[in-house]
């Protein structure tokens, strides 16, 4: 199925590394252009020569925090500047769910100020920085990558990935009459570089081997394996595509079939 993405501009965040990179790979295998953005350029230029010479289309890699908007402005112009349209926006810079302590008694406000800021209200800010380009060119695909505690089971990362939904909720009201979309899609457990954290974080609760938490989650998952990263960007790719223009304030989950809630 041919996507319709050849020649549409995608930025995506956080995309020097895991599950952005993998996003950026795929948008630029069906014919994107991509930027990937992220505070460590070293990350950044190895990704973006790396999936250029993969795929053959051009990769350009731009320093953002996005806790900052004039960084995030400033990335955003280049952008148009360099490729004269901005199309599509992956929001993927956050730290991993395992990272940030979930515990009341152990966590502290700087930790989950800083969290929000850089996933909640970082979101916010490149979407601002983005919308007026789109709006121009009558066509936007937002897509934001938060995760399953957003249904449960961790206090703050859960907080943070519950206001996403809301915030992809009112802003695919606010913008969708402009023709752009907002979606937010709940990766399970994907083998990212960060991914041995959670297992070993989770070892040392659970009193097991971080392979014997890798299986526990295979365990319990349905298809009984944990996910590619390249498998987010094939349902992303679906979701920055014009076919996809009547799914709109959606929240996905892409987990193999770990969550057991059934949500309607």
């Amino acid at each position: 199925m041919d996507l319709e993405l050849k020649d549409r501009v995608a930025i995506v965040t956080g995309g020097g590394m895991g599950i952005g990179k993998d996003v950026a790979r795929f948008l630029s295998q069906e014919g994107c252009k991509v930027v990937i953005c992220a505070r460590r350029m070293s990350y950044l230029e190895e990704a973006a020569k790396e999936i250029s010479a993969e795929t053959g289309n051009e990769v350009l890699p731009l320093f953002c925090d996005t806790t900052d908007m004039q960084t995030v402005q400033s990335m955003v112009d280049q952008t148009m500047q360099h490729f004269g349209r901005i199309d599509i926006l992956v929001n993927g810079a956050a730290a991993p769910s395992g990272v940030v302590r979930n515990d009341i008694e152990h966590a502290e406000d700087h930790e989950l100020l800083g969290d929000l800021d850089t996933k909640v209200i970082g979101y916010f800010r490149c979407t601002k920085a983005v919308t007026p380009h789109m709006k121009k060119g009558g066509f936007g695909r937002v897509i934001n990558i938060g995760g399953l505690t957003g249904r449960g089971s961790k206090v703050m990362s859960g907080m943070r990935n519950l206001a996403i939904a809301h915030m992809t909720k009112t802003l695919s009201d606010q913008l969708g009459p402009s023709g752009i979309t907002v979606n937010l899609i709940h990766p399970g457990v994907v083998d990212t570089p960060h991914i041995q954290e959670l297992y070993e974080r989770e070892g040392v609760k659970q009193n097991k081997t971080p392979e014997q938490v890798r299986q526990g989650y295979i365990e319990n998952t349905p298809i009984r394996r944990t996910l590619a990263p390249i498998e987010m960007g094939y349902l992303i790719g679906f979701l920055a595509s014009p076919k996809a223009g009547a799914i709109t304030g959606e929240s996905i989950g892409i987990d193999g079939g770990l969550t057991r809630g059934i949500f309607i």
